[in-house]
């Protein structure tokens, strides 16, 4: 599956539709989000993941999608089951990542 980039409208509409969701959160400056990006292009390719829609959310342009997964700190990267916030977490080691990813099989 595709990493989709996602506005606040988008992001409110995937949270309804699809049950389990991850989303990364960046911002143009964030260098940590631009060298986590083919980590996480791959995770979202990766079959333990099935099901699992993956979103990035520039979280300087999209308050409320910021507002909605608790960004603290970038890159930040929350989960939803049922359109409900799981957890989240601010940081870049790719086990962490897997780990948060998980939590929602």
């Amino acid at each position: 599956m595709a990493v989709e980039v996602v506005t606040d409208e988008e992001f409110k509409n995937k949270l309804q539709s699809d049950e389990k969701v991850v989303v990364k959160y960046f911002a143009d400056w964030c260098g940590n989000c631009r060298l986590f990006a083919p980590k996480y292009k791959r995770l979202s390719n990766d079959d333990r993941f099935e099901g699992v829609s993956f979103l990035d959310v520039n979280a300087e342009k999209n308050t409320e999608a910021r507002k909605a997964g608790g960004v603290t700190n970038l890159p930040y990267f929350a989960i939803f089951k049922n359109g409900e916030l799981v957890e989240g977490f601010a940081g870049s080691k790719e086990d962490a990542v897997v780990e948060l990813i998980s939590k929602l099989n």
